[in-house]
């Protein structure tokens, strides 16, 4: 038994990065894809945590050759508004109207700009680890010095979760669904 004891735990060792290999392999492959579609579209339940409350929206987010839209789909008060996202800004405009959504973080990550953030991650991130839990397929990103994002991918490598972090602090939740 002492005999077998190495060749079961280097046997082990291979397995689990031949199955890392995959798992990369298969994250590579969405990213590619990812960067090369002209069109994205999505919708996302997010829960933002401010230093002093969380606040909950429901965001449609589409991007097309013209550039990303982010529609509010709620809360119900300014439901339909559109904002095609610029850089700098986290506010919406709609006739003149101008909402601030206010920043979650010293860097500018706001419920506006939260989903663009996200794409743009998972297209140019820097996968820190992949694992697996049940079915799903797990991914943690590092985008820059102080947001990190985290997605779970279902079976067939559909974002379905992800978690965006602010030096380490949970600072959105997705429920993404409608991924086309």
């Amino acid at each position: 038994m002492r005999k077998l004891l190495p060749l079961i735990l280097l046997s082990a060792l291979i397995l689990t990065g031949c199955g890392e290999n995959a798992l990369e392999s298969r994250y590579e492959s969405f990213a590619r894809e990812l960067g090369e579609r002209e069109d994205l579209s999505f919708t996302a339940e997010l829960r933002c945590e401010y230093p002093d409350r969380s606040v909950r929206f429901a965001l449609a987010y589409q991007e097309t050759e013209e550039g990303e839209t982010v529609t509010v789909l709620s809360p119900e008060n300014i439901a339909g508004i559109r904002a095609l996202r610029r850089e700098g800004g986290t506010s919406l405009e709609f006739e003149g109207l101008i909402l601030d959504t206010g920043d979650l973080d010293l860097y500018g990550l706001s419920p506006m700009n939260a989903l663009p953030l996200l794409t743009d991650s998972l297209r140019r991130g820097h996968p820190d680890s992949l694992w697996t839990e049940g079915e799903d397929t797990l991914l943690s990103l590092v985008r820059d010095d102080h947001l990190t994002v985290r997605v779970r991918f279902d079976r067939d490598m559909r974002p379905v979760q992800a978690e965006l972090y602010s030096d380490d602090r949970l600072t959105v939740f997705c429920e993404i669904s409608d991924w086309r």
